[in-house]
């Protein structure tokens, strides 16, 4: 089974090359867009087209939310093994600290706006052989990885255009593990960098443990911004606060990013604490305002390489997560011959491959006809008065920033599980 898309190439001439632009012309003159942008609140939500040198041939989808390392996925999948629920906390953090690997071992960079209706699925086969989180309600517990090989299973699908939304869920039935949320950024150009927010309806990500009672817990993301565009070398750093939350065992993380230290040195710092909280009352936003007596352990460490814990009662620092051996796998996708237009690889095939030639007039026109289609369906809607309905997803959005799968959405991730890649093309797309 191929794992990777082995489409046709499209029809473009292999003659008339264009020369390919460094990185700092890329930025020069995606700088010079950005400046016609200042003062307006949120630059994701125009979804201005960039000329198609400036883009990375890679659709968004496929790495908006999608983790992408062997020891991220692992560390998904035995959130759930410990039996104490302090362990589980700090499991919920490992698998925190290394989603984001993506922006510590690689670049930024600028994929393709998602087309309304677009989808990609992907599975990652990993062994589940997580190390164990010793606390001290678990010191005397057996290590209760299997060492045998555990698939987790990925959904995406643009369900909004305007605002840009897109509805996600990563599934592990083997060991009771799911994640869902809603991906929305919202940006804003400052002059010199773009600082990136939640858009309103990314309330974070929600982890389910149906193997502990369906205990849930919520990930907040903390603003990030993207820096380096005068200097030419683009840079993600984070100077914000976020929490983690499960109401079931009334556990509570506060994390503060701190992006630089004395002098204006980047550090990227991180700084947290776990304490006992109520649900119905609390309130509290900031570490300082912990009350002691409730505080269960402290977070310290760089989030770009070692992070470690403290429990109540310890004064010795247990590495949580070390980013520095971490790199990321591929992803599993469906074979060509069970794509469907419009899953992102093969609905954007045939820009992806003019980008690589670098024939960058035919990319840009390629993906300015898909842009004009998916218009073009906007207006027919809008006359017929048609409601646009996500097919994998039971809504665009919903209030609590939490998607719900359709019937068949339900399928694909069976599929997917299974190996069974073959869906029904879709009745209607969005372009």
């Amino acid at each position: 089974m191929s794992t990777e898309p082995t489409l046709s190439t499209p029809p473009i001439a292999p003659t008339g090359a264009e020369k390919t632009p460094d990185d700092q012309s890329k930025l020069r003159t995606f700088l010079s867009i950005l400046r016609k942008f200042i003062g307006v609140a949120d630059i994701a939500s125009v979804r201005f087209s960039l000329p198609a040198q400036l883009l990375e041939p890679t659709p968004n989808l496929g790495c908006a939310v999608a983790p992408s390392a062997d020891e991220v996925i692992d560390g998904l999948n035995s959130i759930g093994d410990p039996e104490d629920e302090v362990a589980r906390m700090l499991a919920v953090l490992r698998f925190w600290f290394t989603k984001d690997l993506k922006y510590v071992k690689g670049k930024p960079c600028k994929p393709y706006n998602s087309a309304l209706g677009e989808f990609f699925r992907c599975n990652w086969e990993v062994t589940d052989d997580a190390p164990p989180i010793v606390t001290n309600a678990d010191r005397a517990l057996r290590n209760n990885a299997t060492n045998k090989p555990v698939r987790v299973s990925y959904l995406t699908e643009q369900t909004s255009h305007h605002p840009p939304v897109s509805a996600f869920w990563v599934d592990c039935p083997e060991k009771g593990i799911s994640a869902r949320g809603f991906d929305q950024l919202s940006a804003k150009f400052t002059g010199t960098s773009i600082r990136v927010t939640p858009g309103a309806h990314n309330f974070g990500i929600f982890i389910n443990i149906q193997r502990r009672n369906n205990e849930e817990y919520q990930l907040t993301h903390p603003a990030a911004h993207l820096g380096g565009l005068l200097r030419g070398s683009l840079s993600v750093t984070v100077s914000d606060v976020c929490f983690v939350t499960c109401p079931k065992t009334k556990l509570k993380v506060i994390l503060h990013y701190i992006e630089e230290g004395w002098l204006g040195k980047v550090q990227n710092k991180v700084v947290g604490v776990m304490y006992r909280y109520n649900p119905e009352t609390d309130k509290i936003m900031k570490i300082k305002d912990v009350p002691e007596k409730d505080i269960v352990g402290r977070i310290e460490g760089c989030w770009h390489d070692q992070v470690f814990y403290t429990l109540t009662g310890s004064k010795e620092p247990v590495v949580l997560v070390d980013l520095k051996p971490l790199f990321p796998i591929r992803k599993i996708i469906p074979p060509e011959v069970d794509q469907l237009p419009n899953e992102s690889r093969r609905f954007w095939h045939d820009v992806t491959a003019a980008i690589l030639s670098r024939q960058y007039g035919v990319a840009t026109k390629l993906k300015t006809e898909l842009e004009e289609r998916q218009r073009e369906k906007v207006v027919i809607r809008k006359d017929q008065n048609e409601e646009w309905k996500p097919r994998f997803f039971t809504g665009s959005v919903t209030p609590v920033g939490k998607p719900e799968l359709t019937e068949e959405g339900r399928l694909a991730l069976k599929g997917l599980h299974e190996g069974n890649y073959r869906l029904q093309e879709s009745l209607v797309t969005g372009a």
